[in-house]
């Protein structure tokens, strides 16, 4: 039997929480905050001790899928994101940057919120810009 606590940030939001994943045997097994970590202080929120929930739920997508006439057919991530990029640029170039617009999460890290943004602004030249905490 093989147990380990790994350190990682919360998923749920930006504040930056840390905790431990306890996995037994490669599977997750629960969540413990990180005493030590100076944003969290060994402590989480209702969100942060079932951070792991989702990982091996059934309903978890862990492929992309393309829409095909009226269903969906599994696809690589280079052909996922080939299609985004093309029809994004497509909606860009045929009804201008005011067409599209980029919606963020409080799932991803600060850093990788302001990568979207600046995607979008600097890019795709579109201040379309939300985020799902200011909702």
């Amino acid at each position: 039997m093989e147990y380990k606590n790994v350190l990682t940030v919360c998923p749920y939001c930006g504040a930056g929480c840390g905790l431990y994943i306890q996995v037994l045997d490669g599977e997750i097994v629960g969540v413990l905050p990180a005493k030590e970590h100076p944003v969290s202080r060994g402590k989480l929120c209702i969100k942060g001790w079932n951070a792991t929930a989702f990982v091996n739920h059934p309903d978890r997508l862990k492929k992309p899928l393309i829409r095909e006439g009226g269903s969906f057919r599994e696809a690589s991530w280079d052909e996922a994101l080939s299609l985004i990029a093309e029809k994004l640029l497509q909606i860009r170039d045929t009804y201008g940057p005011q067409a599209i617009g980029f919606f963020s999460s409080a799932k991803c890290t600060n850093e990788e919120n302001y990568l979207l943004q600046k995607l979008a602004r600097s890019f795709f030249k579109t201040n379309n810009v939300d985020h799902c905490a200011r909702l």
